[in-house]
């Protein structure tokens, strides 16, 4: 890590222990809206108030009462929260042990440090915030003491790169406030229900399956779809919400899933009784870890000189790399919510930045900390505190197609659990760069 990180990062640390890791970036607003005199008025003017309130309540987007109300400020209040690890990295005062940041902690600071500069520029067009950063890793951010301390009274929107526990913690605040929380990064709900105001952006990987199902079915008229997992009650799971899709699907051109129990044990001949040579061989393999996974790929790369072979794994794939020589020429390709080719102005803006300050390259967590960041508190300082009616707005893309909608995990539910977002996009592994099959 350069020098220049290490010190903006002391500095960092040194800011949030002195304001109890909460630092204001931007000026606070010490103004406080002014409560209308209390009136009193005829029954029947309360008959109709009430009346009023049920029509308004009735047409709310997503049957949910808070979205209907238009609520603007000259100032809003955003809370920040990423895991920073700042208790363990500095245990004695602003020094770092041998000068090298531990792994652990990269991820959030670059998330983190996406965040900043979306609010260094949206501060440059004249965005007046109170942004509090949070990190949610340190023993005085407990969220518990947070609550009791009344730091989310005034909270207008939370955005938090966090995953269990916090998440669950964090929605039943944003749940009971009524505060939109935007979860950035972590792909499960947490056994969460009933909060509307929960927007999940890593999708699920139900999500991904329904997705890459419709995918398959859709982009190949001729093609034998085949379902690898192992017999493993996770993925056995998996596979039996892959073929849910299939029955749930309206297509009367649709292909069987034909699906294979895969084991270490299984021979070339067993394998090469369920490919076809006449058409695609879909393969969908559920591994979630690089291991299982290439032990799949490489049973499958032995069978690319007689059948045509495509391999479609999962959303963990995205960080793995297939350098084996025998893995060289397969078509592989994996799911994923988040697709950045870096060629667009704002990844460009981002990088020169990084070059610049850090002399270093961002991460994908940085680019996901300025998208939310940016998208969010777009949607803040154009419709308001309650944006939610029109929470998907092309015009303020960044990087991705944000696709949230409501799911509702109980059948007959009138307002959803929560939103989650279902932009999945289809990405080829590649040497060089990974491309993007679909456009959403």
């Amino acid at each position: 890590m350069s020098k220049s990180k290490i010190c903006s990062l002391t500095v960092t640390a040194c800011a949030l222990t002195v304001l109890l890791s909460a630092c204001s970036l931007f000026k606070s607003s010490t103004s406080s809206p002014t409560a209308p005199p209390t009136t009193v008025t005829k029954p029947k003017e309360e008959e109709k108030k009430k009346e009023e309130k049920k029509k308004e309540e009735k047409a709310a987007p997503f049957n949910v009462p808070a979205f209907a109300r238009e609520v603007k400020k000259d100032v809003y209040n955003v809370a920040l929260f990423a895991p920073l690890y700042l208790d363990s990295v500095f245990t004695n005062g602003t020094e770092i042990p041998g000068r090298t940041l531990p792994r652990y902690v990269l991820s959030g600071l670059d998330f983190y440090e996406g965040a900043q500069l979306a609010l260094d520029s949206l501060q440059q067009q004249g965005v007046k915030l109170n942004v509090f950063v949070y990190d949610s890793k340190s023993k005085t951010n407990d969220i518990g003491d947070l609550k009791k301390n009344k730091a989310f009274d005034n909270t207008d929107l939370i955005i938090a790169a966090v995953s269990a526990p916090e998440i669950q913690e964090l929605s039943n605040i944003a749940k009971d406030k009524q505060i939109n929380l935007v979860s950035a990064t972590y792909p499960n709900d947490g056994g969460i229900s009933e909060n509307p105001f929960l927007l999940i952006t890593n999708s699920m990987l139900r999500t991904h399956g329904e997705a890459l199902h419709r995918y398959l079915q859709e982009a190949f008229a001729n093609k034998n779809i085949l379902l690898f997992h192992k017999n493993s009650a996770f993925e056995k799971r998996l596979a039996a919400d892959f073929k849910a899709d299939y029955d749930k699907m309206q297509n009367g051109k649709k292909s069987r899933i034909r699906e294979v129990v895969w084991s270490d044990a299984m021979t070339d001949g067993e394998l090469s009784q369920f490919l076809l040579t006449d058409r695609p061989n879909l393969c969908v393999v559920t591994a979630l870890d690089e291991t299982n996974a290439k032990a799949i790929l490489r049973k499958l790369s032995v069978q690319t000189a007689t059948y045509p072979i495509q391999v479609y794994g999962m959303p963990t794939w995205d960080v793995m790399k297939f350098k084996e020589p025998e893995l060289k020429d397969m078509q592989i390709y994996y799911t994923s919510p988040y697709f950045n080719d870096k060629t667009d102005a704002y990844s460009r803006y981002i990088t020169d930045y990084f070059k610049r300050v850090y002399k270093s390259r961002p991460s994908d967590m940085a680019f996901k900390g300025f998208e939310l960041t940016w998208y969010f508190v777009k949607q803040l300082t154009d419709k308001g505190v309650y944006f939610n009616g029109s929470i998907n707005d092309p015009s303020k893309k960044v990087f991705n197609n944000l696709n949230y909608q409501p799911v509702y995990l109980k059948e007959g539910a009138t307002s959803p659990d929560y939103f989650e977002n279902k932009n999945i996009n289809i990405i080829q592994k590649n040497d060089s760069a990974d491309v993007r099959m679909n456009f959403n």
